[in-house]
C-alpha cells in the first residue's frame, strides 16, 4: 500500500507518495522547476544542478537538486526565492556559455531569466547531463557508453573507443542528447556564438506567477517533466 508524505512547496499544501522526488512533486502540481538533466522513469543525479531549490530545516535554509531530494513529512521547500532565482540563472548562464549550440540549453537560459552572457562560449558539443548513459544504462541495459576520465577530462564515450558490441542501435542516446537540436537559427559558427533569447515571449503569462508550469514550449527540446 502506498504511503503518502504532506509537505510544502512555494507555500502550497502538496502531498506526494513516499519515494516521490521533489521535482516530481513539483511538476504534479504544476509548479515550475526548471531542469535539464532529470528524466521521467530514470534515475536521477543532479548533474546539471538546474533544478536547485532551499529546504528550510530548523529555520535554516539548504540549497540542494530537487531531482535528488525526496519528499518527507512536513518538509518546507522554496523553489523561486530570490537566492534560488540568481544562483539558477548563473548556472544557466554557464551551461549556455558552455554549449550555445544547444536550443535546450539556450530555452533553459531564458526560462531562468538570463538577459546576457559574461563568460567565454566554449561551444562545446556535451555538458555531462549523463542523460544518454542513464538510458543506455537502466532503460536498454547496453551499458554501451559511460563515463570516462575525471575533471576537464571527463567525456561519454563507448568502451576503449569502440562502439561497443552491446549498443542496440535504438538511439535513445541521441533522443535525449540536449546537444540534438541546434537554435531555430541555426549552429553559430565559432566566434559568433550569441545569447539567442528569442522565444522569451513563450514566458509572458508567467510575469505573475514565475513559479507556476504555464505549459510553455520552452521544454521540449529535452523532454521536461511535464511533457
Amino acid at each position: 500500500m502506498l504511503q503518502y508524505i504532506n509537505l510544502k512547496i512555494d507555500g502550497v499544501n502538496i502531498r506526494a507518495a513516499k519515494g516521490t522526488t521533489v521535482l516530481d512533486a513539483a511538476f504534479e502540481y504544476g509548479i515550475c522547476i526548471p531542469n535539464l538533466c532529470h528524466v521521467p522513469n530514470l534515475s536521477n543525479i543532479g548533474a546539471c544542478r538546474i533544478c536547485i531549490v532551499e529546504q528550510i530545516v530548523n529555520g535554516r535554509s539548504k540549497v540542494t537538486t530537487s531531482c535528488t531530494l525526496l519528499v518527507q513529512e512536513g518538509m518546507i521547500i522554496k523553489s523561486n526565492t530570490d537566492k534560488i532565482r540568481n544562483l539558477r540563472r548563473n548556472i544557466a548562464e554557464l551551461l549556455v556559455a558552455q554549449a550555445p549550440n544547444s536550443k535546450a540549453i539556450q530555452d533553459i537560459a531564458v526560462r531562468c531569466g538570463v538577459k546576457k552572457v559574461r563568460y567565454p562560449f566554449r561551444n562545446e558539443k556535451c555538458v555531462l547531463c549523463g542523460r544518454c548513459v542513464r538510458a543506455c544504462t537502466e532503460l536498454f541495459r547496453a551499458k554501451a557508453i559511460g563515463f570516462v576520465g575525471r575533471g576537464k577530462n571527463r567525456h561519454i564515450d563507448s568502451p576503449f573507443g569502440v562502439l561497443s558490441e552491446f549498443c542496440k542501435r535504438c538511439g535513445a542516446c541521441i533522443d535525449l542528447c540536449p546537444m540534438t537540436i541546434t537554435p531555430c537559427s541555426g549552429p553559430m559558427k565559432p566566434g559568433k556564438e550569441r545569447l539567442c533569447g528569442e522565444c522569451e515571449s513563450q514566458l509572458y503569462l508567467s510575469d505573475k506567477t514565475p513559479d507556476h508550469c504555464v505549459w510553455c514550449e520552452l521544454g521540449k527540446g529535452f523532454q521536461c517533466g511535464r511533457y
